[in-house]
């Protein structure tokens, strides 16, 4: 199923709500540059966990952090939806 997003556009007769798809491929390549971008996240969160249980002098268990890792992800992670929904305001936004 394609990913759409309503978008207002104004129009002589007031507010129109025009609806914008992205095609298969157009939501696969989202798919894609989410995922590679997360995956770099990742590797950044873990290394800034690492970073803070030294600050704070903490032993470094793998499982602490992994978990400090997944918290500082969980805040940072730009999700599949938000990216879809930018590809599909984009591609509104070239369609006046």
């Amino acid at each position: 199923m394609a990913f759409s997003k309503s978008y207002p556009r104004q129009s002589k007769m007031g507010v129109q709500w025009e609806e914008s798809i992205l095609t298969d491929e157009e939501e696969n390549e989202v798919e894609i540059l989410a995922r590679a971008q997360n995956n770099i996240l990742m590797k950044v969160c873990l290394a800034d966990a690492k970073e803070i249980v030294k600050e704070v002098g903490m032993k470094d268990y793998q499982t602490d952090l992994v978990h400090i890792a997944i918290s500082l992800f969980e805040k940072r992670a730009s999700h599949e939806v938000y990216w879809k929904e930018n590809k599909a305001k984009e591609k509104f936004d070239r369609a006046k």
